[in-house]
């Protein structure tokens, strides 16, 4: 379970920051748009929880799939390039809101949790790399990129949050 682990340690990193991020935030500035054309903190965060739990549906899905032998790697780590824009799917995109911080912050944790459910079921996570699942983007991706990609997404916005902080 050393792979889950690392994981779960990297998902929770991922998070932390987020939560450092956002957790001093008042309702207005959770709400405001402070960049012209750009989402507000707490739709990027609503954004955040509904992409985490497409990510999950995607994994448990893949979970019930037979391994394939041409899941190559995709390089998921773009993603953390500010430089490189994306436009999320429409089923990833947030509402409009007001959003209270609160209780996206219980929304994410509960996501969270649903993840890390279906992680520690895994008993050989060798599968994790076996399986691929398509991906909007990436086209197949193996379950464990899927995890990877989850939390540097994750420190994405996080990095993306700090950014429109400054103007607040």
């Amino acid at each position: 379970m050393e792979l889950i682990q690392r994981y779960q340690h990297d998902l929770s990193a991922a998070r932390a920051y987020l939560l450092q991020e956002i957790s001093s935030l008042n309702e207005n500035e959770f709400n405001r748009f402070a960049v012209e054309d750009a989402w507000s903190i707490g739709q990027i965060c609503h954004h955040l929880w509904k992409t985490e739990v497409l990510f999950t549906k995607a994994i448990v899905f893949g979970l019930k799939r037979k391994p394939i032998s041409d899941a190559g790697r995709k390089a998921v780590e773009v993603v953390l390039d500010q430089a490189v824009k994306y436009r999320a799917p429409e089923i990833a995109e947030p509402d409009e809101g007001p959003f209270h911080v609160t209780e996206l912050i219980w929304l994410l944790d509960g996501s969270r949790q649903q993840l890390l459910e279906v992680l520690v079921k895994i008993e050989d996570e060798a599968i994790l790399k076996e399986i691929a699942v398509n991906h909007p983007r990436f086209g197949d991706l193996p379950l464990d990129q899927w995890i990877e990609l989850l939390y540097m997404h994750e420190q994405r916005h996080a990095e993306q949050i700090k950014k429109l902080k400054a103007h607040l």
